[in-house]
């Protein structure tokens, strides 16, 4: 770690010379269509430049920088991981890794995890060996998460699984699942839930993909029959699982509400007022879409603002709190004015489907036209996925605003 001011500019200098020598000017690019992010995993194929940048950074520990490098992180100060995404941003990298483990169970792990769950885990996920994904929701129990009914019976050593989870997430590609259970079926709703660590090639565990009305989907469905689970892979204790996932949601809401902004900037609306609507003078022709692309940029810039307080006290090892609600509602809220103002922009040359190969290049349709419903009817899941608009702004206004309960007064008596 570099101390003081002196200290830190040192680092960013040479932060920045280290990036110029080993990034691939590839990863110096946007994302091609249909090309996705480096999210690790044994299934996942990379291409030559991917696992470069890759490879490089998980030698200097920069896939998860202020992890402790004994887990093979950075082992940075929180000033100097800032240093560090911003000069990844000013040259325009892609990020070497994301994914559940770095943004999700890993941050779980190093503040709940055993010694030995840590030392299991978080190496393979800074390396981007393992690639995990999230059982908490099931058919009946989505919202109401702490009616879940999949069981998991204690035989010996080890648990026995039975039961289903809907919209797992890229379960499919999946090397690990962290998943909730119920181990004490007699226990009231939070009570008698356990946090299992489920490693997805275990005999009896089947996935299937569900198609959604865009085409194209990242959730499965997951079956368990009789999955044989070691009692060592809880995370704390049998039966304690419901305060682990609550704090793992917070991880959870925080990133969904920190992804979308770099999913469709103000550059591309801009770009397609322009194309679409006219030019005045170097101004979008329509004074009203001018003032709704201004708006969303302003309350853009709020939501960051506000989100990097919350991940400055993150590096100072505060825990996520209940403000997750309000970056995850806010987040996918912003992502869905700006999806619905590109179809407004486009008119009916939004009305494209990507699928059909014919309509490219003819009738003004072009690669962006034929993708805006998909992305339109996509942002409509991103506010119901990891807890409705609704449970958070339900969730916001208990807990962050202490409002008054709708079926009565408030605790206090007030």
């Amino acid at each position: 770690m570099q101390g003081g001011g002196s200290g830190l500019e040192k680092f960013r200098e040479e932060t920045r010379a280290w990036l110029l020598a080993n990034a691939p000017p590839s990863m110096r690019t946007p994302l091609a269509p249909g090309e996705e992010a480096c999210w690790g995993g044994k299934k996942e194929k990379r291409s030559p430049d991917v696992q470069r940048w890759l490879d490089v950074n998980v030698e200097r520990g920069f896939t998860a920088p202020t992890w402790p490098r004994t887990y093979g992180g950075g082992g940075l100060s929180k000033a100097e991981a800032k240093v560090l995404a911003e000069e990844m941003s000013a040259l325009g990298l892609r990020p070497p890794l994301i994914g559940f483990g770095l943004s999700m169970i890993g941050p779980l792990l190093l503040q709940e995890g055993a010694e030995a769950l840590r030392s299991e885990h978080l190496p393979p996920i800074v390396r981007g060996e393992i690639r995990w994904c999230q059982g908490y929701s099931e058919p009946g129990a989505g919202s109401d998460l702490a009616s879940l009914q999949t069981k998991a019976v204690r035989d010996g050593d080890v648990y026995v699984l039975d039961g289903s989870k809907i919209w797992t997430s890229y379960a499919e590609k999946a090397d690990w699942m962290f998943i909730l259970v119920r181990t004490d079926p007699a226990a009231k709703k939070q009570h008698g839930i356990t946090f299992l660590l489920m490693d997805m090639t275990t005999p009896g565990v089947t996935v299937r993909p569900i198609r959604l009305i865009s085409g194209a989907s990242p959730f499965c469905e997951t079956f368990l029959t009789g999955v044989r689970v070691p009692v060592t892979n809880v995370v704390g204790q049998e039966n304690q699982g419901w305060a682990l996932a609550r704090a793992l949601l917070a991880h959870e809401r925080t990133m969904i509400g920190d992804v979308f902004k770099e999913r469709d900037d103000t550059d591309k609306l801009v770009a397609a007022a322009r194309d679409h609507l006219g030019d005045d003078g170097g101004r979008i022709a329509d004074p009203l879409v001018r003032d709704r692309i201004a708006a969303l940029e302003i309350d853009q810039a709020c939501l960051d603002l506000t989100m990097q307080r919350a991940k400055d006290g993150a590096r100072a090892g505060q825990k996520p709190g209940h403000e997750s609600s309000i970056f995850k509602l806010a987040g996918t809220e912003l992502n869905q004015r700006r999806r619905d103002l590109h179809c407004a922009i486009l008119g009916p040359q939004a009305l494209g489907w990507e699928s059909e190969p014919s309509a490219a290049g003819t009738a003004g349709y072009g690669p962006e036209e034929l993708k805006a419903t998909r992305d339109w009817l996509r942002s409509r899941g991103n506010t119901i996925e990891g807890g409705t608009s609704e449970i958070q702004l339900d969730i916001i206004a208990k807990r962050v605003l202490g409002l008054p309960d709708a079926r009565g007064a408030r605790k206090d008596g007030a």
